[in-house]
């Protein structure tokens, strides 16, 4: 399966009209790929907390139109990132109406999975204060046949989750992220050990550039199951172009089969 990993820098000053007509121009080049992943929240701005609620569209608003066009034109499967989702009346457990909430789009741009972040960044401010958590376990058919999961950002923290995960299936991690620099070796280290541990491929797409004062990570990576990683972008705006034979999951579990070790 080919994978492109887009690793969108912005700052303030560009518009989200703009940045989405620059985002889909970006998937539009990605033409012989199998699978194309977006950041989290590229749209709203990931760390612009003020700018949520005017921001926030259905899962069908303009933000996924566009993408789902972009997937139509190169005959792929688009993992959009995550839009802030206001899904019109519906509130949450908290009385929230906002979510933070990953769409995938299939070739014909049919959307084929949502995901709504389940753990929220921000210590009680950011997403705490303004969303919703998810609650749902999200998996999914990719383009090859091997089962993909989706998580979001600071998911990638909670390894109970990759767990409840594999067993259900997956043999890939696509996880979109607003990942800042100053803890960017975290994300790093995160990504090889959700591999590893769970001897799954993991892709990871964070951000690049600065908006709302934080200068994000990017390092975007593509990490085979034994831990190495067979891709990693540095600071700026980059794609990644990887070919993962994702068969490397099952003779890494038969090589060496920890994972049926398992107690708890």
């Amino acid at each position: 399966m080919r994978i492109a990993v887009i690793q969108l820098a912005y700052d303030d000053s560009e518009s989200v009209a703009e940045r989405t007509e620059r985002a889909a121009g970006l998937v539009e080049h990605q033409r012989g790929h199998d699978l194309v992943v977006l950041p989290e929240l590229w749209s709203a701005g990931g760390f612009d907390y003020r700018s949520w609620e005017e921001r926030a569209q259905q899962v069908d608003g303009d933000v996924v139109q566009r993408m789902a066009q972009a997937a139509r034109e190169i005959g792929a499967m688009v993992h959009a990132g995550s839009i802030v989702e206001r899904p019109g009346d519906e509130t949450g457990p908290e009385g929230k109406e906002l979510w933070n909430t990953s769409v995938v789009l299939d070739a014909s741009g049919e959307r084929v999975a949502t995901y709504r972040k389940i753990h929220r960044f921000g210590f009680g401010g950011g997403e705490p204060k303004l969303m919703e958590a998810g609650e749902d376990v999200v998996l999914l058919d990719l383009p090859d046949g091997s089962r993909g999961a989706l998580s979001t950002c600071y998911d990638l923290r909670f390894p109970e989750l990759y767990r409840a995960q594999i067993d259900q299936g997956a043999t890939v991690f696509v996880i979109p992220a607003a990942w800042p620099m100053a803890r960017v070796e975290h994300w790093r280290l995160l990504l090889r050990a959700r591999a590893l541990e769970d001897q799954c491929v993991v892709v990871g797409c964070n951000t690049a550039g600065t908006h709302a004062g934080t200068e994000m990570g990017g390092h975007s990576a593509v990490v085979s199951p034994t831990g190495e990683v067979l891709a990693e972008a540095g600071a700026g705006e980059e794609v990644l172009s990887v070919e993962v034979d994702t068969s490397t999951v099952a003779k890494a579990r038969e090589d060496f089969p920890v994972l049926a070790d398992r107690r708890m």
